[in-house]
């Protein structure tokens, strides 16, 4: 367990925390007006280990072995020339700050942190934190990391939970739930729909599939993976045979195909691991997603123990009636997807840049 102090002063400005992984999420923008609810749970940090925040550079005053140098191999709108390591934590588990009132960039619904750290230790008032609460941003205090010390708070080390205690807490997370707005003038503030954790968890998979994919057609399982990539890869990729197979693995899961090219593998929540098969000497390449996105798409059904009677037990994930299915089909976050896309080196392949130079009518179209 760890906090995090003033490096100005030594004051403490945050509660215990544990370390997790950063989420695939943590920079979604989402929709228009949507309240998102807080982005870390609470008793957490992440860190960040890309450069975020201003002060900002256009594309075009970017050297290009600079931007190679920093895993940029496409195109960006502009580069943060801030600091590496900010830490992201839940709101309410800061201490000892105060709002900086003039940094109050954003106020369409809240703060969107355009303006830099508008929170301020409030035993010296040096700038430490970036709060963010604006509509269709997920709600978080972002630490600087040239403004805060981190301290352990005792001896323990608590060990990352394994992949198997983590398939014993079976913690999925939803494909769809309800979306919340701001208010409507039709009276209704929100309506079912897929989750944006899914969006952004398979806006980042999706880049990972094209490049996987070599330029070639791509299939994948069918049901509800089938659902939220097949389409999408489908018309990005040309048709023909010789299609790439993608396939899921992971713990519990039978051991890959030697012939599978694709695998889809789980991220371990706290480290940020990637799932490895056992045979290391695979070639497959794996494509990552956020623990809980993966474990629904291994085990679709929820565990519904049984008998059940009298109150609902716990673990039991059921609703009468049951929850709405979307009335759209599943599109990935596109702003995920171009982040990890510009990342990757496959990106300067003709084909994957014509893509991604032509992401805006792909929106028109629905894919994204």
């Amino acid at each position: 367990m760890f906090v995090f102090v003033c490096a100005g002063c030594g004051a403490r400005l945050t509660t215990p925390l544990s370390q997790v992984a950063l989420p695939a999420h943590a920079h979604q923008k989402y929709g228009n007006g949507i309240q998102l609810p807080v982005l870390m749970e609470p008793g957490t940090f992440a860190v960040d280990p890309e450069p975020w925040g201003p002060p900002w550079r256009r594309w075009e005053e970017i050297d290009p072995d600079e931007a190679a140098a920093r895993g940029l191999y496409a195109p960006v709108y502009a580069v943060s020339d801030g600091a590496p390591g900010a830490v992201v934590i839940a709101p309410g588990d800061t201490r000892g700050t105060l709002l900086i009132p003039e940094k109050g960039g954003g106020y369409c619904c809240g703060l969107d942190g355009a303006d830099g750290p508008n929170m301020a230790c409030e035993a010296c008032g040096l700038p430490v934190a970036t709060r963010i609460d604006d509509c269709s941003l997920w709600q978080a205090v972002w630490l600087a990391p040239n403004a805060v010390r981190r301290r352990p708070v005792d001896d323990t080390n608590a060990a990352p939970l394994s992949w198997a205690e983590l398939m014993a807490e079976r913690k999925g997370t939803l494909p769809f739930e309800p979306i919340t707005t701001w208010g409507s003038l039709r009276g209704l503030d929100h309506w079912w729909s897929w989750s944006p954790q899914w969006e952004a968890a398979a806006g980042r998979a999706l880049a990972h599939l094209l490049a996987a994919s070599e330029g070639r057609p791509v299939t994948v399982p069918d049901g509800i993976i089938a659902e939220v990539f097949q389409r999408a890869l489908d018309a990005l990729l040309p048709a023909g045979p010789s299609a790439r197979r993608a396939v899921l693995a992971g713990p519990e899961q039978p051991a890959p195909d030697t012939d599978a090219d694709i695998l889809l593998v789980p991220v371990h929540p706290q480290t940020g691991e990637t799932w490895t098969p056992a045979d290391q000497a695979s070639s497959a390449y794996p494509v990552p997603l956020p623990f809980g996105v993966w474990l629904w798409l291994a085990f679709p059904e929820p565990y519904l123990p049984v008998p059940a009677s009298g109150g609902m037990p716990d673990g039991v994930l059921r609703d009468d009636p049951p929850a709405p299915h979307p009335h759209h089909l599943f599109r990935a976050d596109p702003g995920a997807f171009h982040h990890t896309l510009v990342r990757l080196p496959a990106v300067r392949s003709p084909w994957l840049r014509e893509i991604l130079e032509n992401l805006t009518q792909h929106m028109r179209a629905c894919l994204f």
